[in-house]
């Protein structure tokens, strides 16, 4: 500023009016003038004035300034969108899990195969139970016919003969299986004689059950005769 004013002088000094009407001026002479023109207090450097005036709305908030309501809305955003995120990641989690255990369930049910059902108590009306029946069921099947119990006889025989089966033999008879179905399934198991037996042994239930017409003394005696022959309580699987 200081050279500002002792321009704005030179200037003043070295115009077409001055120049016309005096001299020029010396150094000394300009120097003392800009000195004087400096120490004036009318004509300061620079002067700092503050000035009042309303508040604008984007003034309000600058960026980097949030107030403390915005401030916890945030917070509490970013806390809901984390708490999201969470609550995804531990369903995803769960998920895995599951299907993890399903996997390992499906592998070990084809490495061991299907578990076997537990074999029936009864096919029909018959009790099968091993507990259920004489340890000499030819013997005990003789002792009833011979009391004239013929339905009771052949009835225990039949039972003793799917008792053996299932348990014996491993013939995977159900409880409502029929005869002509537990025949079939038995074909599988049993050696040609065996099943022969069998055969006999169904026919001639089914004859005095439904039929209700006796056997011959000679066939009967056969089937009490040949019961343990044939179906041994301890069988071995045909070869």
């Amino acid at each position: 500023m200081p050279l500002l004013k002792a321009a704005l002088l030179l200037a003043l000094a070295s115009g077409p009016a001055a120049a016309a009407e005096a001299p020029a001026m010396s150094a000394s002479a300009v120097q003392a003038a800009a000195s004087a023109v400096a120490a004036d207090p009318l004509l300061p450097g620079t002067e700092t004035t503050k000035t009042l005036r309303f508040k604008r709305d984007e003034d309000k908030e600058k960026p980097g300034k949030k107030s403390d309501a915005r401030w916890w809305a945030d917070l509490m955003g970013n806390l809901s969108a984390g708490l999201r995120v969470a609550i995804w990641l531990l369903g995803a989690a769960l998920l895995i899990w599951l299907l993890l255990r399903l996997r390992d369930w499906l592998g070990r049910g084809r490495g061991a195969g299907e578990l076997a059902p537990l074999p029936p108590t009864h096919v029909g009306t018959l009790d099968i139970r091993p507990a259920s029946l004489p340890a000499d069921i030819g013997a005990a099947a003789r002792a009833l016919w011979q009391r004239g119990e013929e339905r009771a006889a052949l009835s225990l025989l039949y039972r003793g003969a799917l008792s053996r089966l299932v348990h014996g033999q491993g013939v995977p008879i159900r409880a409502a299986s029929t005869e002509s179905e537990c025949l079939a399934l038995a074909a599988a198991r049993l050696a040609g004689p065996a099943q022969a037996f069998l055969v006999q042994l169904v026919t001639g239930w089914q004859t005095v059950a439904y039929a209700q017409r006796t056997l011959a003394p000679e066939q009967l005696e056969a089937l009490c005769q040949g019961f343990d022959a044939h179906l041994p309580a301890a069988a071995e699987a045909p070869a």
